[in-house]
């Protein structure tokens, strides 16, 4: 269990450190040029983001590394799991669809999740980027950041791969499934 300051205990930190070095090691195609040494000496430097990338760990995201900023020194996270992460699925857009919602209102919603994990939701752009990794969502689809003049209109924007391309869409910002989840970035 974690405690209230965020961090990760002895056994958490070792575990964590241990499953993200072996998803690293399996999918070089991600990161190529990228150390995992040098990844790791920034993570130990950044134990808040530690527990960040262990609760994208918990919900299923299967984090790993996708990119590293030359401008800032950080490393890019995805959710990486083949599919939209199975502990963050069956959430409306953002709690302003939450409350509109007049019955059969979910959990949560897809941007107080991130916003509690400490993620950023993704962009169209990133979930793009992600797509050129491998193929992800060929079976359920994510919330991606919508824009604002779409929500004001009272919609939301999705993603998911079929047929080998990936499509956006658009729904209610309450409407959700249980095969719609979302997928979150952090930069270490």
């Amino acid at each position: 269990m974690k405690n209230n300051k965020k961090q990760l205990s002895p056994e958490q930190y070792t575990e964590l450190i241990g499953t993200l070095k072996i998803r690293f090691e399996k999918n070089m195609n991600r990161h190529k040029g990228i150390e995992w040494a040098k990844v790791q000496t920034r993570l130990e430097a950044n134990p808040e983001k530690l527990w960040i990338l262990d609760e994208m760990e918990i919900t299923g995201g299967e984090p790993d590394v996708v990119d590293y900023d030359k401008k800032t020194g950080e490393y890019i996270f995805y959710d990486c799991a083949a599919e939209s992460p199975k502990g963050r699925r069956s959430v409306c857009y953002d709690h302003e669809a939450l409350e509109a919602r007049k019955e059969h209102k979910p959990e949560n919603s897809a941007v107080q999740m991130a916003y509690d994990m400490g993620v950023e939701l993704l962009t169209e752009e990133e979930y793009r980027t992600l797509q050129q990794l491998g193929q992800f969502d060929t079976k359920t689809s994510s919330w991606i950041k919508t824009p604002a003049d779409i929500r004001k209109l009272g919609g939301a924007v999705f993603c998911d791969r079929r047929y080998d391309t990936v499509f956006v869409y658009h729904n209610g910002a309450e409407s959700y499934y249980a095969a719609r989840g979302f997928r979150g970035s952090l930069k270490v």
